[in-house]
This record gives C-alpha cells, structure tokens and sequence, in this order.
C-alpha cells in the first residue's frame, strides 16, 4: 500500500469518526429550546405526613400527581411527535425570564407554601387551634450585581451569628450599615450548612426611590403552622416534587388522620389543586398528564379542581379510564362527596 493511500485511508477514517461524533452531538448533546411534558407519578402521601397522635389507619390511600418535565434533545423531541401523552413547549414558556436555579428555588418554595396552607386548611376544618410562625428566608433571585456566594435556594440562617427567621429581622440587622460592608452569613444549602461572607452592594427601593444597602437579592419567607397544643403537631418527609398543586391532597390526608374515622373507605382517591388558608381549591397545569399518570396507578376517585375539569374530562374520555372524575371548588366539597361515598366493597379472594 502506498504512502499516499494509507493518508487517503487515515483522512477517511478521521473524517467518518468527526462526522460521527458531530451526528452524536447535534442527535443527543446539542441544546435546544425545548421542554418536552409526560404524565408523571401518583404517589401515596401518606409516607410524606406524620401527624402526631393522628389516627393512621387507612383502608384506601390519598395520592398527589405529578408532571414529568425534560428538556429535550433532537432524538426526544422527533420521537415524542409520536407520544399521544407528550406535550412540546418552548423552555421560555417555562422559565419566564428565570434561570433555572431561580425556576427551581421557586418551586420548592411553592412547595412549602401548599404544606404550610394544607396544614393550615386541615386545622381549620379539624377545630384545632394554632398560629403562624415564620420559619426561614430562602433566596429567590439574584440582582445582576448581587454577591455570587448567595444562590437561588438558599436558605439565610444567621447573619454575624444572629438568626434570621423573616424579612424584618434581616432588614434590622443590616441596618446602620454601608455599601461594601461584609457580612458573615450562615446558610443552608443542599442540606449543607455554610458560611459565606457577602458584600453589601446599595439598591433603590422601587417605591419610595430612595438608596439602601442589602444583599441584591429577591428573598421570601416560608411560614409554618404551628398547632397550640403539641399533640397535634405535623411534619412532612422530603418530597423531591416542587410547585403547589398537591395542596388538597395533602390536605386531605392531614384532616383524614386528625380526625375520627377513615375518608378513604378503602378508594384509591387520587387527585390535584392548590389549596389557601379557607380551604378554596385552584386550578394547575398539566391536568391531562396527571390523569394518565393517576390512571396508570389505577386510582378510582380524581379529585380535580373545578376550572380544570372540562380539560380532566376530555383527557379521561380520550383514554376511556373508569376513574370517577369529581370537580371540587373547595375543601368542603371534597369531603362531602366522600362523606357521601359507600365504604368500597372487597374483593373476595380467588378461590375463597
């Protein structure tokens, strides 16, 4: 074989493997902007709940659902063209101007919100006493000339070794100070306490005009409900699902184990909406997708928010799932239809 083509070969080779390695990187690696949707889970949410001395018997079981939400390749985003169940979006639609740190410490935040309001709705229907407290400050967004040692998701513990449980402690405790100051800061993050020393930088406040200093950042407060008597006190296991929406489910389960007797009557009661302080249910997004996920998880009862039912309906008749599909406008409505319900008869066993 020639020395020229043994090159020719080498230069067929090295050309075959590039192509290759860029076919790979446009079909699986190469970023696009989109976000594909698929029916999640339904999840029982009674191993995320402890209520102290509740009643935990429980012949059916309450579950949450969820949307699996992927950001999308080439090869995804051509094959879920072919999914029934998958829903394409453009990302933008999704982040709204958020990065996605921001996106997520968002949803969390959410998430401890809907746990803060279903305790809050389960105690008000249940009678019992209680107050809210406020728990812990969580970084929600950084201004563009904020210190980088803070992250979305944070959450503020201390400041100079002071704890910091709202905005007003944290606003007094930086008062009296400059732009350009450092502070030291124990935060926590990850489930991993640290210490980090932040900056001051000066900020407008956009209602009055005038300059101060903070940390360049957008902050919220998580609240807890905290019960009068400890008897009744409530604890929620790590969920790893973000936003709002299994606020009736939840509390559905915390009233179920506050109260006398079992709401579930032996039904798989799967279902959705966010809840408030007065037990008002709201509307969510991606309804048809927590049908099928509810569906798959052979769930007997949706409980579906009432301006998302036209939607819940249509989806359930596309598949032709036997789920009995009830639109609730409060948390009063939920339990009256299952107040109403017939415990659910069982199944004799093959054979007995």
């Amino acid at each position: 074989m020639s020395m020229r083509q043994t090159r020719r070969n080498w230069l067929y080779w090295l050309l075959y493997l590039l192509s290759i390695a860029i076919l790979a990187y446009v079909l699986v690696y190469m970023p696009i902007p989109y976000l594909i949707y698929k029916p999640g889970t339904a999840e029982e949410v009674k191993p995320m709940v402890t209520v102290q001395n509740g009643d935990p018997s429980e012949s059916g079981n309450f579950m949450m659902t969820t949307v699996s939400a992927s950001y999308a390749n080439v090869i995804l985003l051509a094959l879920s063209a072919f999914d029934r169940d998958a829903e394409i979006q453009d990302k933008d639609s999704r982040l709204q101007g958020r990065s996605e740190a921001e996106y997520a410490a968002q949803q969390v935040y959410l998430m401890d919100s809907s746990q803060s309001s279903a305790i809050e709705a389960a105690y008000h229907h249940a009678g019992v006493a209680y107050r809210i407290v406020p728990n812990h400050v969580v970084v929600m967004k950084l201004l563009p000339d904020a210190d980088r040692d803070l992250l979305p998701g944070d959450q503020l513990l201390e400041v100079e070794d002071k704890a910091i449980q709202d905005h007003a402690q944290l606003r007094s405790l930086l008062e009296g100070k400059r732009a350009g100051d450092t502070l030291s800061f124990k935060l926590l993050r990850d489930g991993e306490v640290l210490t980090r020393e932040v900056t001051l930088i000066p900020i407008t406040d956009p209602d009055t005009g005038q300059q101060r200093v903070g940390l360049g950042v957008s902050l919220a407060t998580v609240q807890k409900i905290k019960p009068d008597s400890p008897d009744h006190a409530i604890s929620f296991a790590s969920t790893n699902v973000g936003g709002p929406s299994a606020g009736l489910i939840f509390t559905l389960e915390i009233y179920n184990q506050l109260t006398p007797g079992d709401l579930s009557k032996g039904y798989r009661i799967a279902g959705t909406g966010t809840i408030d302080q007065d037990g008002n249910v709201g509307e969510i997004g991606g309804i048809v997708h927590k049908i099928v996920a509810a569906d798959r998880k052979g769930a007997d009862i949706f409980l579906v928010p009432e301006g998302n039912y036209e939607a819940a309906r249509a989806k359930a008749q596309a598949i032709g799932t036997s789920m009995e599909l009830v639109p609730v406008r409060t948390l009063q409505d939920a339990l009256d239809y299952l107040d109403s319900k017939a415990v659910k008869p069982v199944k004799p066993k093959p054979g007995s």
